[in-house]
């Protein structure tokens, strides 16, 4: 009778353990990977300012973006004026991934050509199963003591 009792105390939480593990082991490489293609679609947009690629830049670039700018070369030129720690990043660090809804929000940390740091919060979203960026805000890195 007692060990019927510790096996029915036992048995649920071992169940809600066995159950969370099945929900969470797949979800990682899922989580992984989400991490990974945004980085990857954010060095590949800052790889492209640095050598003055806009075609490559505007490639990945949603398609709200494209609406506004209208143009790669216009789109280039925005960039170089307005967010020169973008246009030519010399440090790049990814901080963390925020969820929000229907998008995703990249925090980098990046170091401009004056030296400045600037945390970047670039808006990601999911475009045919391809991250596309959907614009970023600036200010000025908090530095700490």
């Amino acid at each position: 009778m007692t060990s019927s009792l510790i096996r029915a105390r036992t048995g649920p939480p071992v169940l809600l353990l066995i159950a969370v593990l099945v929900f969470l082991l797949p979800a990682s490489p899922q989580a992984d990977n989400k991490d990974s293609e945004i980085q990857g679609t954010i060095l590949r947009q800052i790889e492209a300012f640095a050598n003055d690629d806009g075609e490559a830049a505007w490639r990945v670039a949603s398609e709200g973006i494209k609406r506004r700018f209208g143009s790669s070369e216009v789109f280039l030129a925005m960039v170089k004026q307005s967010y020169p720690a973008v246009h030519r990043a010399s440090a790049i660090e990814f901080l963390r991934l925020v969820p929000h809804g229907d998008f995703e929000i990249q925090v980098v940390r990046l170091k401009g050509p004056e030296g400045k740091r600037w945390d970047a919060y670039y808006r990601m979203v999911l475009v045919d199963g391809q991250w596309k960026i959907g614009g970023v805000q600036m200010q000025p890195a908090d530095l700490g003591i």
